[in-house]
């Protein structure tokens, strides 16, 4: 039987003696979770002492952001058919005056995209993703160190935007769509996120089911990063990705979000990227992605509350400021 530790964390109130530190959280409790049984509460001195130093470690610095604080990747879509903002930015021009605008709203990396992976969405050429990307990397560069994430499943796309000035490798697939990624990223010394999804986009919420949500997405990352570690990429350049709506149900999503202090087990940065998706319209009564602004706000918060390092968002200017009074008055400023 394996257990899987999730320190029940907490950011605001006086420490309890012998609480322990993880980034601006603390805790003094864990969750052992089990495939078999109901999870059980134990405080840190009954945790193996391997585990506790793997929840406790500082996180290494990512495309040169320390991981003290909360960091905000701004959305940027070079895309005609991404779910929310789909052709708004597919031109270069527009592409880079929002990634001006996300910088001055208070983005701390932006993250561009060439290829939707909406529900639904098909695979888009190498040469016409490179195209769409590569160009809006190098015109953010030459004006601004901002660090650059570009988000791609594809080996030769990831190249071309490092090259052009990208810091950070996005990959949804986590390698397994190409494996040459890991090469390209190894190659750069670029960090990468590996994102958990079952599926591929064009498929992926059609009833997507496991034994244990939860789990099984903690186990693919952990062998992902196995992966790439083995790829010569060291765990301190990986930060991980849940996946939200990617093949998971409204419920998947909940019992991901609810549990999301479990991952900080696996030793890297967490990246949450739930912003204006389907189940927050959902539950928020808002059908239109546009309109999911509060509710995306919200689960980033509780992302913060959940010592999270980076959120993917979309509303950049709404979510700094939140995260900004969150820290605040937990006295984390």
């Amino acid at each position: 039987m394996t257990d899987y530790y999730k320190p029940l964390l907490q950011m605001t109130g006086p420490r309890p003696k012998g609480a322990l530190g993880l980034g601006w959280c603390w805790f003094d409790r864990v969750a052992v979770m089990r495939r078999e049984a109901a999870p059980e509460v134990i405080g840190t001195h009954e945790v193996p002492e391997s585990v506790i130093a793997t929840l406790t470690a500082p996180r290494a610095p990512v495309a040169g952001l320390t991981m003290d604080r909360p960091r905000i990747m701004g959305i940027v879509n070079v895309t005609p058919d991404s779910f929310s903002d789909g052709g708004l930015f597919n031109d270069p021009a527009a592409a880079l005056s929002h990634a001006q605008a996300m910088v001055a709203a208070g983005a701390d990396i932006l993250d561009i995209g060439g290829e939707s992976t909406r529900p639904g969405a098909q695979i888009v050429d190498i040469a016409d993703e490179i195209s769409r990307t590569a160009p809006v990397i190098a015109a953010i560069r030459a004006g601004s160190d901002v660090p650059i994430s570009i988000d791609t499943r594809k080996g030769d796309v990831a190249e071309a935007a490092l090259k052009a000035g990208a810091t950070l490798v996005n990959d949804v697939a986590a390698m397994t769509f190409d494996p040459r990624i890991a090469e390209v990223a190894r190659a750069a010394e670029a960090p990468i996120c590996l994102m958990h999804a079952q599926g591929d986009p064009a498929t992926m919420q059609q009833n997507p089911s496991y034994d244990n949500v939860v789990l099984d997405v903690y186990d693919f990352l952990a062998a992902r990063i196995t992966a790439a570690e083995a790829a010569g990429i060291p765990r301190d350049l990986v930060v991980v990705d849940i996946g939200i709506g990617f093949g998971k149900t409204l419920e998947h999503n909940l019992a991901l979000l609810r549990d999301l202090p479990l991952f900080h087990g696996l030793g890297c940065a967490i990246l949450l990227g739930a912003s204006r998706k389907r189940f927050i319209g959902t539950l928020g009564n808002a059908p239109e992605a546009r309109d999911r602004m509060a509710g995306s706000v919200a689960v980033a918060l509780h992302g913060v509350a959940a010592g999270v390092q980076f959120l993917r968002v979309h509303d950049t200017f709404e979510t700094r400021q939140a995260v900004s009074l969150q820290m605040a008055m937990a006295e984390q400023i």
